[in-house]
């Protein structure tokens, strides 16, 4: 990982995952604190006052969602760690898992507490393996060492933290999805309201935060929230971790002070495009934001305001760079395959306009496509928007469109000579 101005990350080595050298670094010291000095109220307060965003995707403040958990109301309230990174192009969360399981755990312990919460929980990506195996390890050192479990750090304070393994679910990345996965059941999303933070988990007060929210916590505590605002943006203070693959020089996970140049980050950060090609376009938040074309991203800053006003979003920070000769056509068929293999089937829309639009877009690349096919896919996806319980049809949705808005002449080009206008040289495989 590299940056600039760091506020979570260190120096990576073959032990830097473990107890010993977390400790080394004054890891836990912060946890120690807030239980012996803080009040629970008052941890919610910096938080709050620190601007934290949610680095899920939405970017809906933390100390907001926390804000609405009443304490000392007499029933269990529950804390559960988002670490399902389903999103394509997305992989920033696996990096703390992998590298800084204890800042994760450390951070739970003091949103517990802020929260009164006895029982926590890490939804952790099935597919993990090192992530998982780190975090579990992870955990059993803190139990061992008396970070986690009863009496944590000679207080009154007492906090379980249990890991469980999600099977692979797309939609369980979604906090009411991933709550009923927990549960046991079938990984639904759930219609809102009432409130996650009102009836989640077990129909209790819950908070679901995504693992790089959560490692913000520790940092935020120890050194305060107006040094949080340093760093950043106003309306984005912080920083963002940037996951960036595709057709770039230096692929990787790296830590941006938000409002940083969105070019020079490609350009000077990562080394530009691979092979030197021109760029054509970014995706810049996982697959599930629109395509912004490369004149588009010179003025822009790596902000949520400033790539939201060029009708994108950052999203989950998964950047996929997309070289000049690439075919959108083919990628379109790429991303529409994984939507409608991952839909989960409970609404009617996204279930069937998933199929539909996948079978359009085969259609057109098997040199069947029809003139009308290309609206005929705008429509479907408008079909979509804000009609399932979930965002997923809503992604899709945006993705075709930002797509065919700025590529339709690939598409028209492809039905009309039943190839693509790359002469069969693509970038974007199948698989």
């Amino acid at each position: 990982m590299t940056g600039r101005k760091l506020l979570m990350t260190f120096p990576v080595t073959a032990t830097s995952h473990g107890l010993a050298d977390y400790r080394a670094r004054g890891g836990y010291a912060t946890l120690e604190k807030v239980l012996h000095e803080m009040r629970p109220e008052e941890v919610t307060k910096e938080v709050a006052a620190s601007g934290l965003l949610g680095h899920g995707g939405a970017a809906f403040p933390a100390g907001r969602k926390w804000g609405v958990i009443r304490l000392n109301d007499e029933q269990p309230h529950y804390l559960c760690a988002n670490a399902d990174e389903g999103e394509p192009g997305t992989f920033k969360d696996r990096w703390i898992l992998e590298h800084a399981p204890h800042l994760l755990l450390e951070s739970m312990a003091i949103a517990a507490y802020a929260l009164q919460v006895r029982h926590a929980f890490i939804y952790i990506r099935g597919e993990f393996d090192l992530p998982w195996r780190r975090i579990a390890a992870a955990v059993e050192e803190a139990y061992t060492a008396g970070w986690l479990g009863a009496g944590v750090a000679g207080s009154a304070f007492a906090l379980d933290i249990v890991v469980y393994r999600g099977a692979g679910s797309y939609v369980c990345g979604e906090a009411s999805g991933l709550l009923t996965s927990l549960e046991g059941r079938k990984g639904y999303p759930r219609n809102r309201p009432p409130r996650l933070t009102v009836r989640g988990l077990y129909q209790r007060p819950t908070v679901v935060n995504n693992v790089e929210t959560l490692a913000n916590i520790t940092g935020i505590v120890r050194d305060g929230a107006a040094a949080f605002r340093k760093v950043g943006t106003a309306k984005s203070p912080g920083t963002q971790l940037i996951s960036i693959s595709g057709h770039v020089q230096r692929p990787g996970v790296y830590e941006v002070e938000y409002g940083y140049p969105f070019a020079k980050f490609l350009r000077e950060d990562c080394g530009g495009v691979l092979g030197g090609r021109g760029l054509k376009c970014v995706i810049p938040g996982g697959i599930s934001t629109k395509v912004l074309t490369g004149a588009e991203i010179e003025p822009l800053s790596l902000d949520h305001a400033s790539v939201a006003a060029a009708g994108s979003g950052l999203g989950s920070g998964g950047m996929v760079v997309v070289a000049e000769g690439t075919c959108m056509v083919r990628l379109l068929q790429v991303l529409i395959r994984f939507y409608h293999h991952e839909s989960c089937g409970q609404c009617t829309p996204c279930r069937e306009g998933m199929g539909w639009m996948h079978r359009i877009v085969d259609r057109i690349v098997a040199g069947e496509g029809e003139s009308e096919d290309i609206d005929r896919l705008v429509v479907i996806a408008n079909a979509n928007d804000g009609t399932t319980i979930c965002g997923m049809g809503d992604a899709a949705g945006y993705a075709t469109v930002g797509i065919l808005a700025k590529y339709r002449d690939e598409f028209e080009h492809w039905i009309a000579h039943g190839r693509s206008q790359y002469d069969g040289r693509l970038e974007v495989a199948h698989g």
